[in-house]
Parts: C-alpha cells; sequence; structure tokens
C-alpha cells in the first residue's frame, strides 16, 4: 500500500479480470493462440513484403507499417496479462505501468491511422488510378507513414505526465489486465475530471477523424466502381477492398464499445468491459495478417511459394 507521504505507489498490482479469477488459466488459452497467430502471423507478412520486391507498392508499405505496430500493441499487454494468468505475476512498477499506457494509446492511434492510410491508397488507385505512382511515391508514402506516428506520439506523450502530477489515494489495486489511463486515473484523488476530459477528447477526435475520413474514401470508391463499364471490372476493384473493410469493422467495433463503456457504460460489469478491452488490443492484430494474407492474392501466393520452399 502506498504511505501517505507519497504521491504515487511504486508499485500497481494488476487484478486480471475480476470476478472469473477461477478461470482466467482458461481465458488464457486462446489468448496465447491468438498472440501466437498475431506474432507469427505479422513476422511472416513482414519478411514476405521485405523479401519480394514485388510487393515494393504503397498498399504493401502501409500493410508493413500496420503489422509493425500489431506486433507492438499485442506485446505491450498480452505478455503481462498471460503472467497474470499463468504465474500471478500481479505487480508493476509505476514508471512500467506508464510506459505500457502510453504505447497501448499511442499505438492503437497508430493503428486507425494506418488503417486510414490504406484507405486513401485503395481511393487514388480505384479513382485516380493513373496516377496513382505519382501521387503514392516512396516520398509521400514515407511522410504519410511520419505523420501518423508523429499524430499519436504528440496526443498521448501527455498522458505519463498528467498521471504523474496526480496525488493518488492508498489504493494501488487495478481492476484490469493492463495499465489502462481511464483505471489507473480512478485511483486517484481529488477532482481528474479535466484529465479524464482530455483522453476522451483526444481519443474520440483521432478514432471520428480517422473513421469519417475512411468511409469518405469508400464512398467516393463505391461511386466510382458504380460508374465502371463492367460489372467485372467493378467486382475486380471492389475485391481489392474487402480485405480492409473487414479490418476496419473489426478494429472500429470493439474500439467504439470499450470507448462507450468509459463515457456511458457505468451499468456493465468488469468482466465484460475489460474481457473487450482485451478483444480491442488482440483480435485485429490476429486477424490483420490472416485477412491480408488469404485475401491479398499476391501476398497468398508468396507465402504459399515460402512455405513451399521451406518444407521442401
Amino acid at each position: 500500500m502506498l504511505l501517505l507521504n507519497y504521491t504515487h505507489p511504486r508499485v500497481f498490482i494488476l487484478l486480471g479480470i475480476p470476478g472469473l479469477e477461477e478461470v482466467q488459466c482458461w481465458i488464457s488459452i486462446p489468448f496465447f493462440g491468438m498472440y501466437f497467430v498475431a506474432v507469427f502471423g505479422n513476422i511472416i507478412i513482414l519478411v514476405i513484403i521485405r523479401s519480394e520486391k514485388s510487393l515494393h507498392q504503397p498498399m504493401y508499405f502501409f500493410f508493413s507499417m500496420l503489422a509493425m505496430t500489431d506486433l507492438v500493441l499485442s506485446s505491450s499487454a498480452i505478455p503481462k496479462m498471460l503472467g497474470i494468468f499463468w504465474f500471478n505475476f500481479q505487480e508493476i512498477c509505476f514508471e512500467a505501468c506508464l510506459t505500457q499506457m502510453f504505447i497501448i494509446h499511442s499505438f492503437t492511434a497508430m493503428e486507425s491511422g494506418f488503417f486510414l492510410a490504406m484507405a486513401y491508397d485503395r481511393y487514388v488507385a480505384i479513382c485516380n488510378p493513373l496516377r496513382h505512382s505519382a501521387i503514392l511515391n516512396n516520398k509521400a508514402v514515407l511522410t504519410i507513414g511520419l505523420c501518423v506516428v508523429s499524430r499519436a506520439i504528440v496526443f498521448f506523450l501527455p498522458h505519463p505526465f498528467i498521471v504523474k502530477t496526480l496525488i493518488f489515494c492508498e489504493d494501488n489495486i487495478i481492476p484490469h489486465t493492463y495499465c489502462e489511463f481511464m483505471a489507473v486515473i480512478k485511483l486517484t484523488c481529488g477532482d481528474s475530471s479535466i484529465s479524464k476530459a482530455y483522453s476522451l477528447t483526444v481519443a474520440s477526435m483521432i478514432g471520428a477523424f480517422d473513421l469519417l475520413c475512411t468511409i469518405t474514401s469508400y464512398v467516393l470508391i463505391f461511386c466510382t466502381v458504380f460508374n465502371l463499364p463492367t460489372k467485372q471490372a467493378g467486382r475486380k476493384a471492389l475485391s481489392t477492398c474487402t480485405s480492409h473493410i473487414t479490418v476496419i469493422l473489426v478494429f472500429y467495433s470493439t474500439a467504439t464499445f470499450t470507448f462507450l463503456t468509459h463515457r456511458f457504460g457505468h451499468n456493465i460489469g468488469p468482466q465484460i468491459h475489460i474481457s473487450i478491452a482485451n478483444v480491442y488490443l488482440l483480435v485485429p492484430p490476429t486477424l490483420n495478417p490472416i485477412i491480408y494474407g488469404v485475401r491479398t492474392k499476391k501476398i497468398w501466393q508468396k507465402l504459399v511459394r515460402f512455405l513451399y520452399y521451406k518444407g521442401a
């Protein structure tokens, strides 16, 4: 417990999923399986894209950025969560907690930004195909990637410093599997409404902006596709977008639920909220390489060839 002359505890205690302590070991099995797929799948995707020059295109560069983001995002929370479930390693020091908090929130924002970048790539490829290589050259791709990363860092770097300025009560127990900003803020004494408002405003603004721009891109894409001279050309154009739309739906549906439970879901049980929060961090990184690997013809062909030569 925290001594009264300290402004913050030396360590926090992460409880895991309150109310489900007896079955956490069983819950860890699918979580570990998904984490293994997320790490292995994203690494394979990165290796394939890096080694195949034919995949050195904007769409695959953005996918590489997304894969690296998924690796960091899932690895920032899941190993600690499994340590809680398997070995009861519940302690996390204050500095490590702040670091984990920053990584989770900033890389979630990066993931949202890279989804938007990929939607923009599809928009240019379908609506302005003759200028695609000129608009999205290597310099433009690098600039977009740096903007996505910089935006996330600028908006979420204040989170750890905000927490360090607050005074905590004696309780150092976090009823969660990782150091989530709102869960940590609840342990502070005094008025923390400004800190909560800042976090919710930043998260909602970034998410709403990216989602609105992504929807706009696809509205323009659909308008272009419906005006194509043949249905076959329209189906071919849309086939390149289906995998992207699928992962976007998974990402934003879980993200929206998590955001709304923080803002309005006071009557939702902690088991549901924390479970969805874990799904939010784990399912998109797991599904992204699977969906893109299967639905993207070039990646699938390279993957089959890679596995064939490894098995030969």
